[in-house]
């Protein structure tokens, strides 16, 4: 080498990273033709660890402190390059830095439903989301199997494998746990510890630490979930006479504020709804069979005369809607009442 060429060599002094931003979780210091110069300085702020790296192997590893960088403290890299002790020579080394922070608010999902045996439903289709957080603890491990030799390692390009082991792990979780979709989705950080006990040793292999793991939601597909509203409505609703019985009386303030709608008219409205409701109530009993009897006779409204017989008015009769006297269909004033019809 010439002394022009000495000249114009650079020689690094210092050796240090500040994170200009969120999201970087390996960095390599730029060499170039550039060596360190013996003697020198290393930075390693909080959160961080530096690893030199020789010709693909690691050597030494640095954790936050400030160091002088000579034989004494290098002292794998002096082996492997047979330096002596005395050793006062630039030297070249690749230098890694790796941020141990937390890396937040990390989210995970099911792209897809999922599919699940449940004790309950059988098959069914799941989904599920929630957040999760993790640190590099191992740089050795994270750089030998993760980062490798690249000059940045983002979260970025982490978060796709990892969203997809915690999906494998969560479908695990169900599998083995023989516990019903319904109770699953009523403790959901019982379902996030049992996720994040089968995630840990997987994130260990891979020099990482899980730190927190949270389920945020559990549902089935609408068309599933639809299915199962109605199953828990008709579990609600009970006793159908009750049921019937309370639809008809939510109806009688409907009743008394329709156009010529006075009290017999309520009175002839909620004879037939009771009708109606005795029927359905009827047709959902134990045991009863599928086509009932004749209907029970209507009452006949206040200020009116029962039919014939007590039964419904026939094809050629209705009921006056003021006062409730039978009156033929086709008329158009009611004969008791004078009331348009």
């Amino acid at each position: 080498m010439s002394i022009k060429d000495f000249l114009k060599k650079q020689f690094i002094d210092i050796l240090q990273w500040t994170e200009t931003e969120d999201g970087t979780l390996a960095w390599r210091f730029p060499m170039e033709d550039m060596e360190i110069q013996n003697g020198g300085m290393l930075i390693v702020r909080d959160s961080q660890i530096a690893v030199f790296v020789n010709e693909g192997r690691i050597a030494d590893v640095f954790g936050p402190g400030t160091y002088k960088l000579t034989t004494q403290n290098l002292p794998i890299l002096t082996d492997l390059m047979n330096w002596d002790k005395m050793f006062k020579s630039p030297f070249k080394s690749d230098v890694y830095f790796f941020s141990t922070r937390l890396q937040l608010n990390q989210h995970w999902g099911t792209a897809t439903p999922i599919t699940i045996r449940d004790k309950d439903f059988g098959a069914v289709r799941m989904r599920g989301y929630g957040i999760y957080s993790y640190k590099i603890s191992d740089p050795r491990s994270f750089y030998t199997k993760v980062s490798g030799t690249r000059d940045t390692y983002a979260v970025a390009d982490l978060e796709g494998q990892l969203r997809n082991v915690i999906i494998a792990k969560m479908t695990d979780a169900f599998a083995q746990s023989n516990v019903p979709f319904l109770d699953m989705a009523a403790n959901q950080g019982l379902v996030a510890d049992k996720m994040a006990e089968q995630l840990k040793p997987w994130m260990v292999e891979m020099g990482l630490t899980l730190d927190t793991l949270v389920v945020e939601n559990l549902s089935l597909p609408e068309e599933l979930q639809k299915r199962l509203d109605e199953g828990i409505g008709m579990r609600m609703v009970g006793d159908m006479n009750k049921y019937t019985q309370f639809q008809v009386a939510q109806s009688m303030p409907i009743a008394a504020g329709n156009e010529g709608g006075g009290v017999a008219g309520i009175g002839a409205g909620l004879g037939a709804g009771l009708v109606m409701a005795q029927t359905m109530a009827n047709a959902f009993k134990p045991g009863s069979p599928d086509s009932a009897g004749p209907a029970p006779a209507a009452p006949a409204a206040s200020g009116g005369a029962p039919l014939p017989g007590g039964g419904a008015p026939t094809s050629e009769m209705k009921y006056c809607g003021e006062c409730g006297k039978q009156i033929p269909r086709k008329s158009k004033f009611c004969p008791e009442c004078g009331t348009a019809q």
